[in-house]
């Protein structure tokens, strides 16, 4: 009930803006071609940057145990260039409303989750997105 009801009011107060930047940076990345993987990503985080409450974003490999395209080298590639054209700009958005959070004591939730999408923005090739219950068995085995 508490998530539902903290993921209505981050989408009703600005959820929706950082959102919809990630959908932009995924459009861009379809039209250029070579940019899907990055586009798939934009997708999959602006969901989660919708309604974040109640979901973790985790290496793909803490899922499977297993290293694939994405959490090897060429992920490692792929979130570089990503930070160069469009995770700099979602991180400075993430930051800005997490500061505007911040301001009241009522917002200290959500500046939070801004500053976890922040930190996504930087790297989210490789990156899946899990319940909590899913991302606590994956990481600590329970």
């Amino acid at each position: 009930m508490l998530r539902t009801i903290g993921n209505i009011l981050w989408f009703v107060l600005g959820g929706v803006m950082m959102g919809l930047m990630w959908w932009f940076f995924g459009l861009l990345a379809f039209i250029s071609i070579v940019g899907i993987p990055w586009g798939r990503a934009c997708f999959v985080i602006g969901n989660f940057s919708f309604f974040p409450f109640g979901y973790e974003a985790i290496s793909r490999d803490e899922i499977t145990n297993q290293k694939d395209i994405g959490t090897g080298s060429l992920g490692l590639i792929g979130n570089v260039i990503w930070f160069v054209f469009a995770g700099i700009w979602l991180a400075i958005g993430h930051i800005l409303s997490a500061v505007a959070c911040f301001v009241t004591i009522i917002g200290i939730p959500f500046a939070l989750q801004h500053l976890k999408l922040a930190y996504i923005s930087l790297a989210p090739i490789g990156k899946t997105i899990v319940s909590k219950q899913q991302a606590a068995q994956a990481k600590y085995g329970r």
